[in-house]
């Protein structure tokens, strides 16, 4: 009938080479659709594709999209929470073979919020997307003291410090957790980054943080190009050694 809307067809997965499969997945993860992520992760894994290969094509790529488009105003939080659970079905699957194949993290990522802040959807969601980028991420949750921030510090040695605050009576603290750091001599043994909606650059500065992100997409990028600097300045030291 005139006006009827055409109906969805279902796309058989398993009838889908692999490149195509990995397309797919990406629409999916854009979608949100975790039953389907599962599914392809599934058969991704009976065809042989090693766990990492399966995380860093299908997974990671996907949410890279994701992540370009929540960046540029295209998607929004509600819809990249719905990617992010989506990838979390398929890393359901993909966590414990990764665990037992050694596969490579990216780095490994302690954040938490400051103390007195509950908030906590923008730093789940840049939990949920460092995790897709292939980082180790340790949540704290919220409201943290110093104390649980040198705690995770001294426990997890992470490459990365990420720290959220969305009060403005609260993100001053994020100094002086950062001078704790100094007085500890841990500073530079990890790179802060900050998050939170009242935040900004010169904030960063007076803070002495390395980097503001202002959005989850933003802090990925921001912590793979510190990855890739740490690394690239580790194999320099190598070569020259």
């Amino acid at each position: 009938m005139a006006g009827d809307e055409e109906p969805e067809v279902d796309i058989d997965l398993a009838a889908l080479d692999d490149g195509e499969l990995v397309k797919q997945m990406h629409d999916d993860l854009y979608e949100g659709f975790g039953d389907e992520i599962l599914e392809g992760t599934g058969i991704l894994l009976a065809r042989g594709w090693e766990p990492y290969r399966v995380l860093t094509e299908a997974q990671v790529e996907g949410m890279r999209i994701v992540g370009v488009d929540f960046r540029d105003g295209i998607l929004f939080v509600p819809e990249v929470l719905m990617s992010a659970n989506a990838m979390k079905a398929g890393m359901a699957i993909l966590k414990p073979l990764l665990a037992e194949s050694g596969a490579p993290q990216v780095g490994k990522f302690v954040i938490g919020t400051v103390k007195g802040d509950i908030h906590d959807i923008g730093k789940n969601l840049v939990s949920i997307m460092m995790e897709g980028a292939g980082f180790e991420v340790i949540d704290i949750g919220v409201n943290n003291s110093i104390e649980d921030y040198l705690a995770a510090i001294e426990e997890h040695n992470p490459d990365i410090l990420g720290m959220s605050a969305l009060l403005t009576t609260t993100m001053a603290y994020m100094k002086i957790v950062v001078e704790a750091m100094k007085e500890k001599g841990i500073r530079s043994d990890c790179i802060v980054l900050i998050g939170g909606a009242p935040l900004n650059a010169e904030f960063c500065d007076y803070v002495g943080a390395d980097a503001f992100c202002r959005d989850a997409a933003v802090a990925v990028e921001t912590a793979v190009s510190f990855m890739a600097r740490r690394q690239g300045s580790v194999d320099a030291m190598v070569h020259a050694g």
